[in-house]
């Protein structure tokens, strides 16, 4: 299917609109009760960067831009994984490792941690087919993540009183406060690791399924 198509149009509006509306209800509507407001959180972050490669993906098909943003996507795709992983397991295992004991928004949290994510790893998988060579995401990647832990670590945790841990008080998430700074150091470094084979499993993925259909050209 051509990425200029109407069916890869409408998709593609649809993903942008949510993650705008989204990403609006954040700015006006989103946990401002300390410094960083929602962004102290991973899962913000995966958002607006989901909005910003929604809007190029778009541009791309509307023939706005010729660049294919493929980094961009690939990085987005990965992000948004590590995002579902981290925040089911955490919160099967205690709902006050996430959420600090309190409710579930329904239509918040399954697009922040399920929808929205799949909406943006089926375009960059099936119709975009950006993971080729995917060695180029790897520093972008890295540069993110290792752009929100500098941030979670000297700014969030430093600003902020709550959440309170055993070891520490402040940082995004309740479980970190905690862990000692080797330990969340371990942490940090195991995720990271993790969405370095993210990565892999996508570009092996990629290979098979594009070459089984013969896709060549990436939006």
């Amino acid at each position: 299917m051509s990425i200029h198509s109407r069916p890869v149009l409408y998709y593609r509006w649809t993903v942008f609109l949510l993650a705008a509306g989204y990403c609006l209800y954040q700015m006006l509507f989103g946990s401002w009760t300390g410094p960083g407001g929602p962004f102290r959180y991973l899962t913000i972050w995966a958002l607006f960067l989901s909005f910003y490669a929604a809007s190029r993906m778009l541009a791309r098909t509307e023939r706005r831009i010729t660049r294919a943003h493929e980094v961009t996507a690939m990085s987005t795709a990965v992000l948004n994984v590590m995002v579902v992983f981290l925040y089911w397991r955490l919160y099967l295992t205690d709902p006050a490792l996430v959420n600090n004991g309190g409710p579930i928004i329904w239509w918040l949290e399954y697009y922040l941690h399920g929808l929205g994510p799949a909406l943006q790893i089926i375009d960059a998988l099936f119709i975009g087919a950006v993971f080729r060579r995917v060695w180029r995401a790897i520093f972008p990647l890295m540069a993110i993540i290792g752009a929100y832990v500098a941030w979670a670590e000297l700014f969030v945790q430093r600003f902020n009183e709550r959440p309170v841990g055993s070891v520490t008080s402040g940082l995004p998430y309740p479980f970190l406060n905690n862990l000692e700074l080797p330990e969340r150091a371990m942490f940090y470094v195991v995720n990271a690791g993790t969405a370095l084979g993210l990565l892999v499993v996508f570009g092996l993925l990629g290979a098979v399924i594009y070459r089984a259909t013969g896709q060549r050209q990436s939006a």
